[in-house]
């Protein structure tokens, strides 16, 4: 029976010093065949985290039926206060798991990342001045690509048709691209001219990358408070991260946009030398980032459904070949593009 008063009833919650979550999703299930080294890749992808990250950032890693090794890992470093949530769970799948770490919680950003990427310096700094320059910005990614201009980018592009604002410039760090594009074991992923030239937009003297891929990028926290949906049948890919990653951004009428400098490496399931010597360059971050986040986005189903409609045409081969010309490249450029 119960005896006595819960003291914690009706009793309401302190607010959280933690302004920016960072959501890992983990599945290893053991160490053999192609997981072999992604033991190894987990623990770089979390050590760059904890040397990166200010004081105010709430690490969420969900454990998505590891193995015994994985599961010890992690809960030595909760114990130790490295990361403040440690979610376990059988085998899920990807997007279940990242739905279970944002359950409980409501930050202003959110970060959700693959456990094979390499976080340096910086990467949070550059994310806020990008959410800061372009009060439209729903979702930023710390490694840019210039092929995913034509993905769920309809609103940034029509809005910004005439801009001066919006032109090609050439890409900062083609090596890094370079290097993404060998990490997912295809080398020819970029065309020469992706590695020469991407799409930016500028404002308050901060420019950004047209687009964002979802392997790791930053969103507004409260994109994932009206999903539709809580679950997929997919362990991974499919369909499911454009239904709860792209598509919310996009139904919102919130951007994606990319910081210019790379920021953020994919390792793979591989480990390489190369990201050893990035990772002992990596300097221990202190103090706090501030951020503050405007929001500026009026959008209705009719506008979303408006500028789907002019996208289409956009799309058009020959449309799309004058639209990148109208907007810096050359002929030649532009059906290589």
């Amino acid at each position: 029976m119960r005896v006595g008063f819960n003291p914690n009833k009706d009793k309401v919650l302190p607010k959280s010093d933690y302004t920016h979550q960072v959501i890992v999703p983990v599945y290893i299930p053991h160490q053999n065949g192609y997981f072999k080294d992604s033991f190894q890749i987990l623990q770089l992808c979390l050590e760059s985290l904890f040397k990166t990250c200010h004081t105010k950032t709430y690490i969420t890693v969900v454990n998505n039926g590891s193995c015994i090794e994985v599961v010890n890992y992690l809960n030595q470093l909760q114990q130790e206060v490295k990361i403040q949530e440690v979610i376990h769970t059988s085998a899920i799948g990807k997007l279940n798991a990242i739905l279970k770490g944002l359950s409980g919680h409501q930050f202003p950003l959110i970060t959700i990342t693959d456990a094979d990427v390499l976080f340096v310096n910086h990467w949070q700094k550059a994310t806020y001045e990008v959410f800061e320059a372009f009060p439209k910005a729903g979702v930023v990614s710390t490694t840019p690509s210039s092929k995913v201009l034509k993905q769920y980018t309809s609103n940034v592009l029509i809005s910004n048709f005439l801009s001066k604002k919006l032109k090609f410039t050439n890409v900062v760090n083609p090596n890094a691209m370079a290097m993404f594009a060998e990490s997912i074991g295809n080398k020819d992923f970029y065309k020469s001219i992706h590695l020469k030239k991407y799409l930016t937009i500028t404002s308050k003297n901060v420019s950004a990358v047209i687009g964002a891929g979802h392997f790791v990028a930053t969103y507004r926290g409260h994109v994932f408070d009206k999903l539709k949906n809580r679950y997929t049948s997919l362990a991974l890919g499919g369909a499911s991260e454009t239904m709860f990653l792209d598509k919310p951004v996009n139904d919102l009428g919130y951007w994606r946009l990319s910081t210019k400098e790379n920021y953020t490496y994919h390792l793979g399931n591989t480990k390489e030398n190369w990201m050893d010597t990035i990772f002992e360059n990596i300097v221990k971050a202190d103090g706090v980032e501030d951020i503050k986040l405007m929001d500026n986005v009026t959008s209705s189903k009719i506008r979303v459904f408006s500028y789907n409609i002019f996208y289409k045409l956009l799309a058009i081969k020959m449309v799309w070949r004058l639209f990148l010309q109208f907007k810096g490249l050359s002929t030649a450029e532009s059906k290589l593009y």
